[in-house]
C-alpha cells in the first residue's frame, strides 16, 4: 500500500510541475478526442466573428492550433459579468483545457482568480494584466502571462498617415477612459502633430471625446454626425461598437473613419485604415513559447512595432498620398526607438491631458 501511495505521489508531482512547461501536440488536429479539447479561449460577449478582440484572437488560436494539430474550442459566457466568464473558464478546464487564453480587459479580474483556482492550467490574458476586484492587487501568477500593447504606437501611425494624406480636420472618438484608449488617443494627437511639422502645416483641428461605453447608441451617432456638420474630415473611432455608430455617421456624411484593433475596412467603404494591435500574432507567440517549454509566466509583456504588436493594414487602407515606402520608413523608426510617446502613465504619477502632450501644431478640444 506503501509503495502504491508513493508512485500515485511521484506521478502527481510529475505532472503538477509539467503544468506550463508544454507538451506534445496532439496528432488529430481540432477534433475532440478523449481528453477534450486542449486550448481553449473564453469569448468575450461578443461573437467569435466581431470584427474585434474576439476574432483576431480566435484566428491567431486557430492558426497555431491547425498547423501543430492541437485540439481547441471557444466558450461564450452568458452573461458580460466576473461570474459567468469564472463559469465558462470551468467549463473548459472540465473539458481538458491545459491552456486558456481571454482576450480583453474585462477578463482581468476573472483571471486573477482562476489563476489561483487553477494552477495545473496555463492563462494567456490578452490586453490586460490580473487585479482584484477594486485594483488594490495586482498579481500574475506562474501560470499565468498578461498581454498588452502600444497602443499608442498604434494611434501614431494612425494619426501621421492620416495627416501625411492630407487630412487636417480630425476627430477622435474613445470608448470608455481606460489606459489603452488613452493611449490610442495620445498616440493619435502626436502622430498628428509629427506629420503636420515635417509638411509644414501650421494648425490640425482635433476633437477629441470620450463615450463612457463600448456600444453603439444613438448619441454617439448623433455626435459624430454633427461633429461631420462642422467639418471633421476622419474620426479614430477606438471603442469597439462605438465604431459602428461613427461609421453610420460617416456613411450619410460621405466622410471617413479610422478604425481600431482589427481591419475593420469590411465593416464600410468609409474605413480608410485601421490602428491594428498584433492579437494574432501576440497570441501564436505566446502558444509557440508554451509548447516550447518556455512559457512567459509571471509577466506582464508589452507588444509594440518591435514584436509586430501595432500596424495600420496598409493593402486593404484607402490612402491617396500615404506609400507603403512612407509607412515602411516610419514604422522603422518606431523600431528603432527613434521615436519615444508620451502615454497615460508618463505625468509624474498622475494621469497626462491633452494639454501635457505638448502640441503645437495639433488645436485639440476636449468635448465632454
Amino acid at each position: 500500500m506503501k509503495r502504491f501511495l508513493v508512485l500515485l505521489l511521484a506521478f502527481a508531482m510529475v505532472f503538477g510541475f509539467a503544468a506550463c512547461g508544454g507538451t506534445e501536440p496532439a496528432p488529430d488536429g481540432g477534433d475532440e478526442t478523449a481528453e477534450g479539447y486542449e486550448i481553449a479561449m473564453i469569448t468575450d460577449i461578443g461573437s467569435i466573428d466581431d470584427k474585434s478582440f474576439n476574432q483576431g484572437t480566435w484566428e491567431g488560436i486557430v492558426a497555431y492550433a491547425e498547423e501543430n494539430g492541437i485540439t481547441h474550442k471557444y466558450y461564450k459566457p452568458t452573461e458580460q459579468t466576473t461570474d459567468a466568464y469564472l463559469a465558462s473558464i470551468q467549463l473548459a478546464v472540465e473539458g481538458g483545457a491545459k491552456i486558456i487564453v481571454t482576450p480583453g480587459f474585462l477578463f482581468e479580474e476573472p483571471i486573477f482568480i482562476a489563476q489561483d483556482l487553477y494552477e495545473e492550467v496555463c492563462f494567456i490574458l490578452i490586453d490586460g494584466n490580473p487585479h482584484n476586484a477594486d485594483y488594490s492587487e495586482f498579481r500574475t501568477n506562474d501560470n499565468t502571462v498578461g498581454i498588452v500593447y502600444a497602443e499608442e504606437q498604434s494611434g501614431y501611425l494612425a494619426g501621421y498617415a492620416a495627416v501625411k494624406d492630407g487630412y487636417t480636420k480630425l476627430g477622435y472618438m474613445g470608448g470608455m477612459a481606460v489606459p489603452a484608449v488613452v493611449r490610442f488617443g495620445y498616440g493619435f494627437a502626436q502622430g498628428a502633430e509629427a506629420a503636420a511639422a515635417e509638411l509644414g502645416i501650421d494648425k490640425i483641428d482635433l476633437k477629441y471625446h470620450y463615450t463612457g461605453n463600448f456600444d453603439a447608441t444613438p448619441e454617439t451617432q448623433t455626435l459624430a454626425t454633427s461633429w461631420y456638420a462642422e467639418g471633421v474630415e476622419v474620426i479614430f473611432a477606438a471603442g469597439g461598437l462605438v465604431g459602428n455608430s461613427v461609421m453610420s455617421a460617416a456613411e450619410a456624411a460621405g466622410a471617413a473613419v479610422i478604425g481600431v484593433d482589427v481591419d475593420q475596412s469590411g465593416e464600410s467603404e468609409t474605413v480608410i485604415t485601421s490602428a491594428m494591435k498584433g492579437l494574432a500574432a501576440s497570441v501564436q507567440s505566446a502558444l509557440a513559447a508554451y509548447y516550447a517549454g518556455e512559457f512567459p509566466g509571471g509577466q506582464g509583456l508589452v507588444y509594440g512595432a518591435d514584436m509586430d504588436g501595432v500596424q495600420l493594414p496598409m493593402e486593404t487602407s484607402k490612402f491617396e498620398t500615404f506609400s507603403q515606402a512612407d509607412y515602411d520608413a516610419v514604422y522603422a523608426d518606431l523600431v528603432a526607438g527613434n521615436i519615444i510617446l508620451k502615454k497615460d502613465t508618463d505625468a509624474s504619477g498622475k494621469e497626462l491631458t491633452l494639454n501635457d502632450l505638448g502640441l503645437s501644431i495639433v488645436k485639440a478640444v476636449l468635448v465632454e
